[in-house]
C-alpha cells in the first residue's frame, strides 16, 4: 500500500506561508523554512507595534495639547485638571485636534478650564 503524505493539504499550507512573505528580501520570500519564521516574526512585531501605536498617538496628542495650552498661558497638567473639574469629557484625541484646526475653540477651553480652576481653588 502506498504511503499517503497528504500532498495537497501540505503544499497549500506551505505555499500560504510563501504567499504572506511575499515582498521579503531573498530565501525569506522564497523557501518555506525561511518564509516560516520571516511570517512569525512579523505578526509578533505587527501585534506588538498596534499597542506601540497607540501608545506613540497618546503622546503625541499631549504634546500638542501642552504647546497649545503654554500658548494660551497654561500648562497641560494644569490644563488637564481644570478640563476634569469642568467636568467637560474630551478625550485628548478631539482636543489635540481642536489645538491644530480650531484655535479660538481650544483658547475657549482654556478659559474654561482656568474658571474651574479658580472655583475649585476657591472652594478648597
Amino acid at each position: 500500500m502506498p504511503r499517503a503524505t497528504n500532498a495537497p493539504a501540505s503544499r497549500e499550507r506551505r505555499k500560504k506561508i510563501v504567499d504572506a512573505a511575499r515582498g521579503y528580501r531573498g530565501r525569506r520570500s522564497k523557501l518555506f523554512r525561511y518564509a516560516k519564521n520571516a511570517v512569525m516574526k512579523a505578526q509578533v512585531w505587527a501585534y506588538r507595534d498596534r499597542k506601540t501605536r497607540k501608545r506613540n498617538f497618546r503622546m503625541l496628542w499631549q504634546q500638542r495639547i501642552n504647546a497649545a495650552a503654554r500658548a494660551n498661558g497654561m500648562n497641560y497638567s494644569r490644563f488637564i485638571e481644570g478640563i476634569k473639574a469642568a467636568g467637560l469629557d474630551l478625550d485628548r484625541k478631539v482636543m489635540s485636534d481642536l489645538a491644530i484646526h480650531d484655535e479660538a475653540g481650544f483658547k475657549a477651553l482654556v478659559a474654561k478650564a482656568q474658571a474651574a480652576l479658580e472655583a475649585k481653588k476657591k472652594a478648597a
